[in-house]
């Protein structure tokens, strides 16, 4: 394979292909949908439309995947309607919304559509493999156990990640509590962007400001629009 050929998008493939999370606390499932051999096909589809080229992008983390998105998709604030109908990858799973997809879809297309966002942008999460509880959703932070044994995996996740073509000036975090605060003190030990710049999760926002939504997504706006064009 010559340097041209090995894409953002087959770097990006690999990693997810090479994921594997610690072992668990008692009690605490971890959901790795990169193991199914459908779910790889349909991300290797979607990263092959949209990132196979060599750019630099900026980061997008979120927290981690949630079982109705990328927790089954594989693909990050992506359930399998964005999926088929915003991406064009078709798909035969469950057609269940998931609040933070349907927010994030109607940004991408406020900010032009899928093909120029993520010719600046790759989503993704603190931790990329998601966790489930007495079979709801876990954040990594919620369980402090869970955070420690996890925090080799994701400090070596987020290197990888940087390493598939990320910038490092700036990356955006999706969650100003929690997950920011985790992402901070991991940046200062290992220095992995020059600036973090928060934003109200969308999962919160649809949750608890959904009468506000254009002013989420105006906020969203300001923040990614420079990036873009810097």
């Amino acid at each position: 394979m010559t340097a041209a050929a090995d894409t953002f998008a087959k770097r990006a493939f690999r990693f997810y292909r090479g994921l594997t999370a610690p072992r668990a606390p008692r009690g605490v499932i971890v959901m790795n949908p990169y193991t199914d051999s459908r779910v790889r096909g349909q991300v290797q589809r979607f990263l092959d439309k949209y990132f196979d080229d060599n750019r630099s992008r900026t980061l997008v983390l979120g927290i981690n995947p949630g079982r109705f998105g990328a927790g089954v998709t594989g693909v990050t604030f992506t359930d399998p309607i964005a999926l088929a109908e915003r991406c064009g990858i078709t798909n035969d799973l469950p057609r269940l919304p998931e609040l933070s997809s349907v927010f994030v879809y109607q940004f991408i297309e406020r900010f032009g559509g899928p093909r120029k966002f993520y010719r600046r942008f790759f989503l993704t999460a603190v931790c990329p493999l998601g966790f489930t509880r007495n079979g709801v959703n876990l954040n990594y932070y919620d369980d402090p156990a869970l955070a420690r044994r996890l925090t080799p995996f994701i400090v070596d996740s987020i290197q990888r990640q940087i390493a598939l073509g990320a910038r490092t000036d700036r990356a955006i975090v999706l969650g100003v509590g929690k997950n920011l605060s985790f992402l901070q003190e991991l940046n200062v030990a290992h220095g992995f962007f020059r600036e973090l710049v928060a934003l109200e999760h969308p999962r919160w926002v649809m949750q608890y400001r959904r009468r506000q939504l254009d002013r989420y997504l105006a906020k969203y706006e300001e923040v990614f629009t420079p990036q873009a064009t810097a």
